[in-house]
């Protein structure tokens, strides 16, 4: 199953970025995770189809309301192995 690693940028801390990527991969059929890092950015890994990866890609892009999103990198990464979607 592919994973991939995903870095926003832009205003993504403290506008309910997490918690909104949650639910979007959870509509997705996705397992992963989403966490801020220290440099105002957001961690996204999501395990799932390619289909499901690609659509969320593409949400992350836009993000919630609140949250004005400048860049999305995504790079292969390492299945996290968790159930669900969490946010840390």
């Amino acid at each position: 199953m592919p994973c991939v690693r995903f870095v926003v940028v832009g205003r993504v801390q403290g506008v309910f970025f997490r918690a909104s990527t949650r639910t979007r991969a959870q509509q997705l059929g996705l397992g992963g995770y989403a966490r801020n890092l220290p440099d105002g950015s957001v961690e996204v890994v999501a395990s799932g189809s390619a289909e499901a990866l690609d659509a969320l890609e593409r949400w992350l892009h836009v993000g919630p309301p609140a949250a004005r999103v400048t860049g999305v990198r995504r790079e292969a990464a390492d299945d996290p192995a968790q159930p669900g979607f969490s946010v840390q």
